[in-house]
C-alpha cells in the first residue's frame, strides 16, 4: 500500500524530500526555506537557458520539482540574457524575497550541487556549459569539465 495511493506520487514526494534535505544540510532545518531556495535558483537557471535545453533539464526533475521549475515560465521570453554572475544572482535574490535572508551565491552553489548529483551527468554538463563562465564557477567541479 502506498501513502498517497499512487506509487508515482509517493516516489516524487520521496525524491523531492531528498533534494530538500540536501539543501537543508547547507541552509538550516527549514523545509519552506529549502523549497524557496530550490525554486529561486531553478527558475533563474531555467530563464537563462534556451527553451530546448530548459525543457530537457525539466524532464530530468522529479515531478513536484518540475512543477516548481515551470511555474510562471514564459518560454517565448527566453533565454534571458545574463552575462554576469551579479545579474544571475539578482534573479536568484528576487526569487528569495519572500523568505528569510539567504545568500544567493550560497543558495546557487547548493542547488547546482543537488542538480549535478541527481540529474544525468551529460544533461547537467550541457546546462553548465550554457551558462556564463562566472556562473559556471558556482557549479561543482566534478560536472562538465
Amino acid at each position: 500500500m502506498t501513502a498517497t495511493g499512487l506509487e508515482v506520487f509517493d516516489k516524487t514526494v520521496q525524491t523531492t524530500n531528498i533534494w530538500l534535505n540536501e539543501i537543508m544540510d547547507d541552509h538550516g532545518d527549514d523545509r519552506h526555506v529549502a523549497w524557496h531556495i530550490l525554486g529561486a535558483v531553478l527558475k533563474a537557471l531555467r530563464d537563462r537557458l534556451p527553451a530546448d535545453l530548459s525543457a530537457h533539464l525539466g524532464a530530468e526533475l522529479p515531478i513536484l520539482v518540475r512543477g516548481l521549475y515551470y511555474d510562471q515560465y514564459q518560454p517565448s521570453q527566453q533565454p534571458r540574457i545574463t552575462r554576469t554572475l551579479d545579474e544571475f544572482l539578482e534573479h536568484v535574490q528576487e526569487g528569495l524575497k519572500d523568505t528569510r535572508p539567504v545568500n544567493p551565491a550560497d543558495a546557487t552553489r547548493t542547488v547546482f550541487r543537488v542538480v549535478a548529483h541527481h540529474v544525468d551527468l551529460g544533461q547537467s554538463a550541457k546546462v553548465r556549459e550554457a551558462l556564463p563562465k562566472e556562473v559556471q564557477a558556482l557549479w561543482p567541479e566534478t560536472v562538465g569539465t
